[in-house]
């Protein structure tokens, strides 16, 4: 985009520009002035940084490109500007300039004065170079940690709004139910409750930045047929209501957040992008949702080319409007001519170009972009001299300052999930030992980032430019943690090249060794380009490459073995999963990752990560999650035994604690009412140490099939050695609540079981309950949440 400005002929001052007036009144004021073509231009994007030659950020880029001639287009407006920062690498400071002077582009070219939403991924952090890299999605999940979660939402938005983002294309509330999909790592978990209470406090976090927080992928998603990217869906009715939706209504519900993205799937043959049942009825007319729906990146045009339920672009932009999406992403293809004909001929309604229009004025009013003293100058500009050689802007603007880092470290080692210990870890740093670091991960300083870090999501297409951050390698954070150690460090093999060259080499380090951290995992890519992220599903959870073939060779050394993993799905690790000394998991744990792995290792930091995913025993028994019924688990009838290894929840400390004196203070209530409970947990090692005290609920008999457990609460409790803490939780009745036969959610009178445990497979104390009275009807204002208080 060029820097001339052509300065529209302004209509005279309208109610629309009083902030006095409320955000309707100035919206409908402002919309009796303008042209069809005024309104269609505020429902899409442009996308001036895209590729022409490739699907490099996005899938079928290619096909959907198309010169855009600014100078005939800006006249009438234009709704957002897509990924800014996030298309190449760009100084942060020289970034706010150009998005600056892209503003004052725009609003000088409409007669309204209107600037564009700025819209940018946030996935993992912002995406944009030289800002933090936090811990991706999966390892929020393992902290167990909304509180936490919530902090760096709010950190990652303050940076966002910065440098003149307003709106941020995160979180993902997609419930893993087959983690050969590649996006496993952008998710929080297999859980909708943990989903719904992490992708909460995001969402919080970045809306109280005044940054626009879009829930995606609105919705089933990650159910997709054998976990392949953007495939079909073919979930039933129940398994959505009770599964993949929750985390979004309670999103909607509690968090403020003011967009949502559509999925690209369709589900049972019709796609979300012209779902009105989903988009209108469900998200707007049962829940109240009064944002803006967007587009996931060409899924309006997929609509023609991919679903093929419209036969031209015009049709497909009538369909999707219709449905309930407002805003075309990220670029014009369908919402600009296509619609305009389409409404000109009479084939899609002007009401609805209307009522989408009036959704995207009302959130640029409430962002403040049309008050008279709106400036384009962004607040990290602010001060600056805007008008001087570009380049004494250069690094005057910082999106990764200490405490982000600090904040990156505290995420990262909460994240870290300890699976197994055989006594071996922590190992004290103050003796000497020799370390083999042997694996693909041992020397790669990316090897801690998710697929929309940008080092990886764009970086990657950018040969020879800097990371534009710190990444200690894992060698050079043991090194810093373990001073007194020699370190010894060998590949072994790459992480997916399938070649055992080095494995001469790697062994006989690790024969001669005190111990051995095999540093193993996944990479991070693109449609292909890595073994994990968007595109790139597997075939099965074995490790990528010939890396079980390595740790299997190093369990043979007899040397003692802990397994390291720095990946973005849960694999099946064969015998390693019994036979390691110890295995340390991580979910791509961002730019403070090897050093939160490190101190673990050397027990400065105890683990308190919680596995937010199961981690399958056998490699082959997908798809296969936690909450599944009886028929979902082990039986004499099938040969295939999808029992995890670890389940969902698992973690181990390095202290040991004891649940004690369950006290069911209410063992009986009516289907709307509570149940009162308390335990003891005491730390009964000589560490201080974090159990995540896990409360999951049983119904043993329902009127339709039901999960043999599934989690309604969680809370974490911090515990000084010999300390113990009384843990008083009431859970509501609607917690039971369930989709029945008549395909309404029912609480349903009987007897339940609800199970204390530090895992979904280890329940520590069980209270048996009954629920009376009649069969209940709840709707969405349920109650969703135990309430937790812990008292010394």
């Amino acid at each position: 985009m060029t820097d001339t400005v052509v300065t529209q002929p302004r209509a005279p001052y309208r109610a629309w520009r009083d902030p006095s007036l409320s955000a309707e009144v100035r919206v409908d004021a402002l919309m009796r002035e303008m042209t069809l073509e005024e309104k269609t231009a505020q429902l899409y994007g442009v996308w001036v940084g895209a590729s022409d030659e490739g699907a490099e950020v996005a899938p079928y880029q290619h096909d959907m490109e198309e010169p855009v001639d600014l100078d005939d287009l800006l006249p009438a407006g234009l709704g957002q500007l897509t990924r800014p920062f996030g298309s190449a690498p760009v100084d942060p400071a020289l970034g706010a300039l150009s998005l600056m002077r892209t503003q004052e582009r725009i609003t000088a070219a409409n007669r309204f004065g209107i600037p564009a939403v700025a819209h940018e991924e946030c996935l993992a952090g912002f995406a944009a170079w030289g800002a933090t890299a936090y811990p991706v999605p999966l390892s929020w999940g393992a902290t167990f940690d909304p509180a936490l979660v919530r902090e760096m939402a709010a950190a990652i938005g303050r940076d966002l709004r910065a440098v003149g983002v307003h709106q941020g294309l995160a979180p993902v509330l997609d419930v893993v139910r087959d983690a050969r999909w590649g996006r496993v790592e952008e998710t929080i978990g297999e859980d909708p409750y943990l989903v719904g209470t992490i992708a909460t406090a995001y969402v919080q976090g970045l809306e109280s930045s005044g940054v626009v927080a879009t829930l995606k992928h609105f919705a089933g998603y990650s159910a997709s047929r054998a976990g392949r990217n953007l495939a079909p869906v073919g979930v039933g009715a129940r398994e959505l209501a009770d599964v993949i939706l929750p985390p979004f209504e309670m999103a909607v519900r509690e968090s403020g957040v003011r967009s949502v993205m559509h999925a690209y799937t369709d589900t049972d043959g019709l796609p979300s992008a012209a779902d009105n049942g989903l988009l209108t009825g469900l998200l707007r007319d049962t829940w109240g949702f009064t944002g803006t729906v967007v587009a996931d990146y060409f899924g309006i045009a997929f609509l023609k080319t991919l679903h093929g339920v419209a036969g031209t672009f015009g049709e497909a932009a009538g369909a999707a409007l219709a449905a309930g999406v407002d805003v075309e992403l990220p670029t014009v293809k369908t919402f600009g001519a296509p619609l305009l004909d389409a409404v000109r001929r009479g084939h899609v309604s002007e009401e609805l170009v209307d009522r989408a229009v009036r959704r995207v004025l009302l959130q640029k009013v409430r962002l403040g972009l049309l008050d008279p003293d709106w400036s384009p100058v962004p607040p990290a500009l602010r001060g600056a001299d805007s008008t001087a050689d570009p380049d004494r802007l250069r690094g005057t603007v910082g999106l990764d300052p200490a405490a982000n880092r600090e904040l990156a470290g505290r995420i990262a080692e909460r994240a870290v999930v300890l699976l197994r210990n055989d006594g071996i870890l922590p190992l004290d740093p103050r003796v000497p030992r020799r370390i083999a670091l042997i694996g693909p991960h041992a020397e790669a300083p990316t090897a801690v980032l998710g697929c929309y870090s940008f080092p990886v999501h764009v970086g990657s297409r950018h040969p020879g430019t800097p990371l534009g951050i710190e990444l200690p390698t894992l060698r050079e954070a043991l090194a810093a943690e373990f001073p007194g150690a020699e370190i010894v460090v060998a590949p072994g093999t790459g992480v997916d090249d399938d070649t055992t060259e080095g494995f001469a080499v790697a062994l006989e380090l690790a024969r001669g060794a005190d111990v051995v951290v095999a540093a193993l995992g996944d990479r991070a890519g693109l449609f292909g380009r890595g073994t994990s992220g968007e595109g790139c599903d597997a075939e099965s959870l074995v490790l990528p490459g010939a890396q079980q073939q390595l740790l299997d060779a190093l369990l043979d050394t007899g040397t003692p073995v802990v397994t390291t993993l720095l990946a973005g799905r849960p694999y099946a690790l064969g015998r390693a999963a019994d036979e390691s000394a110890a295995v340390v998991q991580t979910f791509f744990p961002g730019e403070a990752g090897t050093a939160a792995i490190a101190a673990v290792l050397s027990g400065r930091t105890d683990p308190s990560g919680r596995l937010p995913v199961s981690v399958p025993r056998h490699p082959g028994a997908q798809p296969s999650t936690y909450l599944a019924s009886r028929l979902g688990h082990r039986s004499e009838v099938s040969s295939i035994d999808p029992t995890p290894a670890f389940g969902f929840g698992h973690g181990l400390t390095y202290t040991t604690f004891a649940w004690s004196d369950l006290d069911v203070e209410t063992s009986e209530t009516a289907t709307d009412g509570e149940l009162r409970l308390a335990l003891t947990v005491a730390n009964t090692g000589d560490r201080t140490g974090t159990e995540v005290v896990q409360l999951y609920l049983h119904d043993p008999v329902a009127s339709v099939v039901q999960p043999v457990r599934r989690l309604v609460g969680y809370v974490r409790v911090d515990l000084a050695p010999g300390e113990s803490r009384r843990i008083h939780v009431t859970v509501p009745a609607d917690l039971a609540s369930f989709t029945g036969r008549e395909g309404t959610r029912v609480v349903e009178p009987g007897a339940l079981e609800l199970l204390f445990g530090s895992s979904s497979t280890e329940p520590r104390l069980t209270a048996r309950v009954i629920l009376t009275g009649p069969v209940r009807r709840v709707d969405h204002h349920r109650r969703l949440h135990a309430t937790w208080s812990i008292r010394s």
